[in-house]
């Protein structure tokens, strides 16, 4: 998770709401979502929450909304710059900062009553290695007895499948239509595969089309498991779709409260 995945996403940034059918409409759900989840395990609004892969804000606006003190942080700098864009636009008060989420605990201050990297964004950690200094980075920022929260996209059931492509996203915009997808291609072990991001923008002169490329690994559950557990987080476990709402499993843990 270096250079490429950095420049995968600030190629990205100006375009990302194209990958939902309505963007502000997904940051009012998925805020509302996690709030949720966040209020069971323990941190009501008003929490103090570090979104360390926070993209161009998709959750940390929709929690800030919701009345939780958010910062923040990713590794592409084009993300978070649009990130406080759009949090001035939408009238939305959080921080943002550039910080690898191995490195947070050196990279970001201070404590927090919740952690969270969403959106499938620990996949980028290609090696165990990588992934469990990020757990240990974001274990760090939770304070005693905070919550420390992570999705990942169902590769039980995409790696056997070995899904090709995402299904299309179809929006009309003002000078004409967009379609984005992703076209996978798989590691003969289904241990990863290669992300291929395809937007197709109308114009009067015709159909433009802009790819960029990305690898990630196919985390189980089980594998986010293992790491939060050995990162010395308490009271692990799995929260499936069907239970939190949220559109991704999620693995949640919890920092040891202080004696």
């Amino acid at each position: 998770m270096a250079d490429p995945v950095r420049g995968f996403y600030d190629a990205l940034a100006a375009d990302y709401h194209r990958i939902f059918e309505d963007w502000d409409a997904a940051v009012v759900r998925q805020g509302g979502v996690l709030a949720t989840l966040l209020a069971r395990l323990g941190a009501a609004p008003g929490a103090a929450v570090l979104d360390c892969t926070c993209g161009i804000g998709t959750q940390a606006l929709g929690l800030a909304a919701r009345g939780y003190r958010v910062h923040g942080t990713d590794l592409s700098g084009a993300a978070i710059a649009r990130a406080r864009r759009e949090a001035a636009r939408l009238g939305i008060v959080a921080s943002f900062a550039v910080a690898d989420v191995r490195a947070l605990d050196a990279a970001v201050p201070g404590s927090y009553d919740a952690v969270v990297a969403l959106d499938n964004s620990l996949s980028h950690l290609e090696t165990a290695d990588d992934l469990s200094r990020a757990l240990r980075a974001m274990a760090a920022r939770a304070a005693s007895g905070g919550i420390v929260l992570a999705s990942v996209r169902d590769y039980e059931r995409l790696a056997a499948t070995r899904e090709a492509a995402t299904h299309p996203r179809i929006r009309k915009e003002p000078d004409g239509r967009s379609v984005t997808f992703q076209l996978w291609t798989w590691d003969d072990d289904g241990a990863g595969y290669e992300a291929e991001m395809l937007l197709l923008a109308e114009s009067p002169s015709g159909w433009h089309v802009e790819s960029s490329r990305t690898r990630l690994r196919a985390l189980r559950r089980a594998d986010v498991v293992e790491a939060f557990t050995a990162a010395g987080l308490d009271d692990v476990g799995v929260h499936e779709p069907a239970e939190s709402g949220y559109y991704q499993p999620l693995v949640s843990g919890r920092q040891p409260a202080e004696p």
